[in-house]
C-alpha cells in the first residue's frame, strides 16, 4: 500500500502517461484508417466505393465525404501525437467517431465506445505535460514580477 505522499508523487506522472496513451492509442487507430483511402497523395478507388456504396452518409456527396474524413484521419492524430490543439483535435475526432456510430456502423458501439472515453478525457484534461499545448502555455505565460525589489 503507497502511502499518502508516495502516492502524491507518482500521480502527475501517472497522468501524464495516461494522457499521452490516450492521444496515441485513437490517433493511431484513426491515422491507419486514414492510410488505407489514399494511394501517394490522392484518395484511392476504394474509399470513394466505401462512401457511396457502404457508408452513404446523407447531405454530403460521397466524394466530398471521402476527402474530408481522409484529411481528418491525416490531421488529427497529428495533433494529438504532438499534442497541439489537443482538445481540438479530440473533438474533430469524437465528431468523427459519432458520425461512424450514428450512421453507419451502428452496431459497433463498444469500438466506438473505445475511441470516444480517451478523446473525452483530453477533451476534458488536455494533452498533459507532455504535449506542446503545455510547452506553448508555459512558453506564453507571462514571467511574474515581483511586488517589491531589495535595494
Amino acid at each position: 500500500m503507497l502511502s499518502p505522499s508516495a502516492y502524491r508523487s507518482l500521480q502527475a506522472p501517472l497522468q501524464d502517461v495516461l494522457l499521452l496513451a490516450a492521444r496515441v492509442f485513437p490517433g493511431a487507430v484513426f491515422w491507419q484508417s486514414g492510410r488505407t483511402k489514399v494511394d501517394g497523395w490522392q484518395l484511392n478507388d476504394t474509399a470513394l466505393f466505401l462512401f457511396q456504396e457502404e457508408y452513404q452518409l446523407p447531405l454530403i456527396d460521397p466524394a466530398a465525404a471521402a476527402a474530408l474524413a481522409t484529411l481528418g484521419e491525416h490531421l488529427l492524430p497529428v495533433m494529438l501525437l504532438m499534442g497541439l490543439a489537443t482538445r481540438l483535435g479530440a473533438a474533430g475526432l469524437l465528431i468523427m467517431t459519432l458520425v461512424i456510430q450514428l450512421l453507419v456502423y451502428p452496431s459497433a458501439w463498444a469500438t466506438h465506445g473505445t475511441w470516444a472515453v480517451p478523446l473525452l478525457l483530453l477533451m476534458l484534461q488536455g494533452g498533459g505535460r507532455l504535449s506542446l499545448d503545455h510547452l506553448f502555455t508555459r512558453w506564453r505565460a507571462p514571467t511574474p514580477t515581483p511586488l517589491c525589489t531589495a535595494p
